[in-house]
């Protein structure tokens, strides 16, 4: 007898998960063509001819790169201070117990569950009371508060997959805390930050709301690309730039799906 797993999906069922995905993918697919179009100023479909100028276009131009480079350090250090900061919390939460943990718990992942335009208001509202004027770190700050939650969650599973016994186990042997975090914790939980690292890094590489907000005069690049969309010059070099933003926060998110698919295999799971 055939299992239920190997079974066939009915035909009804592909065709819905068909459209589904063309739904989804489709308008991105689109970004791509018209990043080909021979056509400056418009969005005419099929576009009347192609070409590849506009990659030339878009490397040539300095403020591509500018907005870019900004970017690519905003996203770096904002991951580096959530990694620091969610795998500490996440220890604390899953190896301790203490009044209010759960309260806490919610606490750490709510800036990802407000609307980012609340998130934005608050930060911006923060910093003017405090008289830090906006630049280049109250955007780090900004970005850090949601890539947190990214890091924490990731984290914060692993941990409650390792066994106690293990900690235990290196400490009755002599390790002390430093050599029992370097070759019993990190090894297992490894995997979940440099997942959470990759998605943290995706999410602040394309986030526009709460930098909207915290950014003063400095432009990432999807600040760069709503500008350039209300205000075109060369339509054809912003899809162009959005392929790469495509590709930039693609191939993280496809790492760290490859990273944690096998997230079971912690050693001492389960004893």
């Amino acid at each position: 007898m055939r299992s239920d797993r190997n079974a066939s999906a009915p035909l009804g069922l592909k065709v819905a998960a068909g459209l589904g995905l063309a739904f989804l993918h489709l308008p991105i697919l689109l970004i791509f063509l018209y990043a080909f179009t021979t056509e400056e100023k418009s969005y005419q479909f099929p576009p009347p001819g192609y070409t590849l100028q506009w990659f030339s276009v878009a490397w040539n131009r300095p403020d591509v790169w500018e907005a870019m480079g900004l970017s690519v350090r905003v996203a770096s250090i904002s991951t580096a201070v959530a990694l620091v900061l969610g795998t500490l919390c996440a220890a604390a939460v899953s190896r301790t117990k203490f009044f209010g943990r759960e309260t806490i718990s919610l606490l750490v992942i709510l800036p990802i569950a407000l609307p980012g335009i609340i998130t934005g208001i608050a930060l911006r509202s923060a910093f003017s009371f405090v008289e830090m004027p906006f630049s280049f770190w109250t955007i780090v700050l900004g970005h850090a508060t949601f890539c947190v939650v990214v890091i924490y969650n990731n984290a914060v599973a692993r941990f409650r997959r390792i066994s106690g016994s293990l900690i235990e186990a290196s400490m009755d042997l002599g390790a002390d805390s430093f050599q029992t975090f370097r070759y019993i914790i990190l090894p297992n939980i490894g995997t979940a930050l440099l997942a959470g690292g990759m998605l943290a890094f995706a999410l602040s590489f394309d986030e526009v709301i709460v930098t909207t907000f915290t950014a003063g005069q400095q432009s990432t690049l999807p600040i760069w690309m709503l500008e350039e969309l209300v205000r075109p010059r060369q339509r054809p070099v912003t899809n162009v730039v959005a392929m790469i933003v495509v590709l930039v926060t693609f191939l993280p998110i496809l790492g760290a799906y490859y990273l944690t698919r096998d997230g079971d295999q912690v050693a001492g799971g389960g004893k």
